[in-house]
């Protein structure tokens, strides 16, 4: 087989293999904003289509990794190539856990469907959500595209998510502290709130990897980290 054969061959299974990133990147997207949506409306069968939705994203992972595999043994890419290829697998293993907190939201809503609501807390965490959704779908655009402006703009993005965050938890605490009757809700609420945080984490992982991806370099600039609640004494 001649080398075009081969990098054309190449090509087509990277094309593939990219394919299916986008499919579960979709389905990840998808996941993100129901499991805001489920917790606003207090819809349990929503949050349920959730947690069952999560068993597909896994799925495309393992195909994913089997591909990848495949590639890299039949294959044999070059330095680049390689770099190429390493890259699907980290930015599917990040599409995996944001998809794994998303089922994570989505039992708790469960548990919060018959709690007494805290003002206004569900419709701030769907904004947090709804803000990390943009985020992803910025960064796998910039991973299709190839575009390292894009992906440095979503890792800057990550510091307002981080800064809704606080906001969220200094109100849970007041909350707390005004009736230990929410102290429950409020607990469970923290929980998905950092969850989301760490959501934005992930999606910011893989805006680094298409820098890495374009220039061969990490981000120059240390990540913008505002999640201050560690700090708090």
């Amino acid at each position: 087989m001649t080398e075009q054969h081969i990098a054309s061959a190449f090509d087509r299974d990277l094309e593939a293999v990219q394919a299916h990133i986008m499919k579960m990147g979709g389905l990840v997207e998808a996941a993100i904003m129901n499991a805001a949506r489920s917790l606003e409306s207090r819809d349990v069968e929503l949050a349920q289509e959730v947690r069952q939705g999560d068993k597909a994203i896994d799925a495309l992972e393992d195909l994913i990794n089997e591909e990848t595999a495949r590639v890299i043994a039949l294959r044999a890419p070059t330095a680049g190539d390689l770099r190429l290829v390493l890259s699907v697998l980290k930015v599917s293993a990040n599409l995996e856990r944001i998809g794994d907190y998303s089922k994570n939201i989505a039992k708790r809503t469960t548990v919060l469907v018959d709690a007494s609501e805290i003002n206004g807390s569900a419709a701030a965490l769907r904004r947090m959500a709804r803000e990390v959704e943009r985020m992803l779908r910025d960064a796998l655009d910039a991973y299709i595209q190839r575009d390292a402006e894009l992906a440095a703009d979503v890792i800057q993005r990550d510091e307002e998510v981080d800064q809704m965050y606080n906001g969220l938890f200094r109100e849970f605490l007041t909350f707390m502290a005004e009736d230990p009757r929410n102290i429950s809700s409020c607990m469970h609420l923290h929980f998905i709130a950092k969850n989301i945080e760490r959501m934005g984490d992930h999606v910011t992982a893989i805006a680094e990897q298409v820098v890495y991806l374009v220039t061969g370099e990490r981000p120059s600039e240390a990540r913008p980290k505002a999640d201050t609640t560690s700090q708090t004494a």
